[in-house]
């Protein structure tokens, strides 16, 4: 009798181990739409002819005979199968960098049981499917640097569990709206994207980049994210006021260059003062900030404000942030400033970088040039300073 038992035992374990044949036939169609880039060797492992592919098949995990994990690549042409709807089971879907060509299939869509969709950095086409949307246990979707045109599907951006969102690199067009209030990480540089920032962003986001782009219009939405760590709106057409309250203490990166915006955002009674993280940059370089240089920004570790309209004095803090080493690289050149607070006797340390070139004034000595990337040198033609002071003074 207890022979008996344990033989009924191994039996279950064993039924229970091998792989459904669903999904057995679901990895045939998958292996078969796919070919090895020469040197490739993903799927050396794949021997068909195995009984538990479950325990020998390189990339695949299963739980209870059914595929749970699947990673493909790298290193790998051909399309991705319809037939990865077998498996029903799948929880991450992993397409490593290769040369994969074709559509996302829409099919993928039935696999409500998704967690994790990552297909990076291949050659996909067509659009994303609409069927992403049904997804309600996605928590992240990397469709990065492929070939994907047409809009993001508006139901997608609110999925209740999504909290990473990564479309960077493709040819992706169309405006953007709500997002999922749990959401903590979106990446759409390098798109087609149009339009103005949605009015609402979720006050978990952490890291924002809607770099090279056509988006415009304000960025007041912004003030609200307090907990923003990496923000990258550089290369678009956005204006107005930069918000002060975007300088956080816990802030790494704040990167607005090659933008329209006029104005930093002063401090008020109901603001505080910016703070900036160890190893901070913020980039607000070419675009048309005017007026006399704020001291809030003195701060920043790497400060860039070169090409812009900016005149005046340059306040004494960034001359007190250098000699101190808070601030090490600070890039001023190609505006209208009068006059650099440099004092006698006073010597910057040697690990700083200043670029004051093509200014209304001359460069004072004991500061070394800019660097030989950072053209023109010298100071600017007076009849340039003169002519921009007037038109200042007649907008007063």
């Amino acid at each position: 009798m207890r022979y008996i038992t344990v033989l009924l035992s191994f039996f279950v374990i064993t039924n229970a181990s091998a792989m459904a044949p669903s999904d057995r036939a679901g990895l045939e169609a998958i292996r078969d739409s796919l070919t090895e880039i020469p040197g490739s060797s993903s799927f050396s492992s794949w021997d068909f002819t195995v009984s538990e592919p479950c325990s020998s098949f390189s990339g695949v995990t299963c739980s209870l005979g059914r595929v749970t994990t699947l990673s493909l690549g790298p290193g790998l042409s051909g399309s991705l199968s319809p037939a990865l709807s077998n498996l029903t089971r799948l929880t991450q879907l992993i397409l490593l960098p290769g040369l994969v060509t074709g559509p996302v299939p829409p099919e993928l869509g039935s696999l409500t049981f998704l967690r994790v969709i990552s297909l990076t950095r291949n050659r996909l086409t067509g659009s994303i499917p609409v069927s992403f949307s049904a997804l309600v246990h996605l928590h992240t979707l990397d469709l990065s640097y492929n070939e994907l045109t047409g809009v993001i599907p508006p139901r997608l951006t609110r999925l209740p569990r999504l909290k990473v969102l990564v479309l960077a690199g493709n040819h992706l067009s169309g405006t953007l709206g709500p997002f999922s209030n749990r959401l903590f990480h979106l990446d759409l540089k390098m798109n087609r994207i149009s339009g103005m920032l949605p009015r609402f962003f979720p006050n978990t986001l952490r890291y924002l980049s809607v770099s090279d782009n056509s988006m415009r219009g304000s960025v007041e939405v912004l003030e609200s994210l307090t907990e923003l760590r990496y923000l990258d709106l550089s290369m678009n057409k956005f204006t107005g006021t930069i918000p002060i309250s975007i300088f956080g203490p816990a802030t790494s990166s704040v990167l607005l260059q090659r933008n329209k915006f006029t104005e930093i955002g002063a401090v008020t009674p109901f603001s505080s003062s910016p703070s900036f993280a160890k190893g901070s940059v913020v980039d607000l370089s070419h675009n048309s900030l005017a007026g006399e240089l704020s001291r809030e920004l003195a701060g920043a570790e790497n400060l860039f404000l070169n090409s812009n309209l900016l005149t005046g004095e340059v306040p004494v803090d960034y001359l007190d942030s250098l000699v101190n080493g808070t601030i090490k690289t600070l890039y001023l050149q190609n505006n209208y400033f009068k006059e650099f607070p440099m004092r006698p006797g006073v010597k910057l340390p040697g690990s700083v970088s200043v670029c004051l070139s093509y200014n209304c004034m001359s460069v004072p000595s004991g500061l070394s040039p800019c660097p030989h990337d950072r053209t023109p040198l010298g100071s600017r033609p007076a009849s340039q300073c003169f002519s921009f002071s007037n038109r200042s003074s007649s907008k007063v």
